[in-house]
């Protein structure tokens, strides 16, 4: 150490230690409060989110429970049974109360510790150890008790930031849980939203057959009264033929989002609700979805308060490695008997001490690096927080455009289906009366099976889009209890980190 910084270490030790005296304490690194260079401090992170004038959505705050939009009992009966029972939950539980657990054992070191010691032995002193030159001391049976106790005084700050550093960690593993809620409950919505779907498409898909065959049997009639021919049905049949091949794909992708749901739920697929089996028609939700605004996204977002909680984290943890480069003083005190064990308890026997501890390792240039490695992993966790704020905003206004080009989509697609079923039927009536040819009526016939598919498929696309959108927008993972279990993790977001780090 040269003799600046040791200077400058001896003269902070000096000056602590006054302060000690005077019952206060000196707490060495940096105290903790959002840095104003950090991204979700900026204006447009703060601002409305991009499309929020879109009547789609509406500056509404997001519900806690926003799958209870779709007012549909089957679907908030899978949500539930999804939180009780699903395992990623529970492992994420579990992280919860070991974090838990490692914040009492910080909050239990330094203070007061001590322990107790006995022993007996037969022993073969000698002489000259205790300056007792001449023969050889005969063996004696020796005994011993004693009682130590002392107290480390927390003089740096040590113990204190450390248990700074564990709550800031305990904040974001619980964050870190809210945000495995979230995820299951999107899953568990996208996955019923998925196999409603699927049966919806598979019933219009059936629909399509059975108006290709309808005209098959027409183009039979007519040949067998010679008014058609033979390619004329040969074409039905074929159109017939493609219909039906569609059917299995829809029938596979009903039973895939059925075996997600399954284990989502940790049950079997037939062991799920009749009502989430037989689901034929789309959930809908019957009102503009609310958005809030990007303050109030970047406080609900799980991710991003985990992120700022492994920042404090961090920063913590730059005055742990500090305070290592300090003394550790502590209170000490021990008493017992030494002796013969036939004058054990006796007063020649008898021994106490009281008094300071000081300890302070030498040299201390490996320490510095440790506290130089903190501020880079500070450094690293603002870095990653701004990430994490920028992917948050990113995400949301995407899902957010994304939705409305495709529910836009899907209304001019129910548009050209209200068309294609008048043009096919005004030219099924021309060809039953030999004014129009099969291959008009055919192709009137195509062009309305295909919109409705695409019809089907669009609508799915757009309630899979409305989940995606509801999971960026963060909300989900408060407690069904309500406002108690929102304020529960209330202390870690971005907004309330000076109230966090107090």
């Amino acid at each position: 150490m040269n003799p600046a910084s040791a200077w400058r270490l001896t003269r902070r030790a000096t000056l602590c230690a006054m302060l000690g005296a005077l019952g206060s304490a000196c707490t060495v690194g940096p105290d903790y409060s959002l840095p104003k260079t950090a991204l979700v401090n900026a204006p447009y992170a703060n601002a409305r989110i991009d499309g929020s004038n879109d009547p789609l959505v509406t500056q509404q705050p997001v519900p806690p429970n926003w799958w209870r939009l779709y007012d549909d009992p089957a679907l908030n009966e899978l949500v539930e049974d999804a939180l009780a029972e699903n395992r990623d939950l529970r492992v994420a539980v579990a992280n919860l109360a070991a974090s838990r657990a490692e914040v009492q054992f910080a909050r239990e070191q330094g203070g007061f510790s001590g322990n107790t010691s006995a022993g007996v032995s037969r022993s073969q002193l000698s002489p000259e150890q205790y300056l007792v030159p001449g023969n050889k001391l005969p063996p004696f049976t020796l005994a011993e008790l004693g009682v130590n106790v002392s107290y480390e005084i927390d003089l740096f700050g040590k113990l204190r930031r450390g248990v700074e550093a564990a709550r800031s960690d305990d904040d974001a593993v619980e964050a870190a849980r809210d945000l495995v809620r979230i995820t299951i409950v999107a899953d568990v919505v996208r996955s019923y939203v998925e196999s409603c779907a699927a049966a919806e498409e598979l019933n219009i898909a059936r629909q399509s057959l059975a108006l290709d065959r309808e005209r098959l049997d027409v183009s039979r009639r007519l040949q067998l009264a010679g008014r058609g021919n033979v390619p004329d049905v040969t074409r039905g049949q074929t159109e017939v033929d493609t219909t039906n091949a569609q059917i299995p794909q829809f029938t596979a992708r009903r039973r895939v989002a059925q075996y997600r749901l399954a284990m989502l739920l940790a049950r079997a697929p037939e062991a799920l609700p009749p009502a989430a089996l037989n689901c034929t028609k789309l959930p809908q939700v019957s009102q503009p979805i609310p958005v809030g605004d990007g303050a109030a996204l970047l406080k609900r977002r799980p991710d991003v308060r985990e992120a700022e909680r492994k920042l404090a984290a961090s920063t913590a943890r730059i005055g742990v490695a500090t305070a290592a480069l300090y003394p550790t003083i502590s209170l000490g005190a021990n008493a017992g008997f030494s002796g013969l064990a036939s004058d054990i308890g006796t007063a020649p026997t008898a021994f106490w001490s009281i008094g300071p501890l000081i300890s302070w390792e030498f040299p201390i240039n490996g320490q510095r690096a440790k506290v130089q490695q903190a501020e880079a992993q500070t450094a690293g966790a603002l870095a990653r927080f701004d990430a994490v704020v920028l992917n948050a905003l990113r995400e949301t206004q995407s899902a957010l455009t994304t939705y409305s080009a495709d529910y836009a989509r899907a209304d001019a697609l129910r548009t050209a289906a209200a068309s294609a079923k008048k043009s096919a039927g005004e030219t099924h009536q021309l060809y039953t009366q030999g004014r129009e040819s099969f291959i008009s009526d055919l192709d009137a016939t195509r062009t309305l099976t295909s919109v409705n598919a695409q019809v089907a498929a669009a609508e799915s696309t757009v309630a899979v889009d409305r989940v995606n959108l509801f999971l960026a927008l963060g909300g989900g993972w408060q407690e069904e209890e309500g406002a108690a279990g929102a304020q529960s993790g209330a202390a870690g977001t971005p907004g309330n980190a000076a109230a966090a780090a107090e």
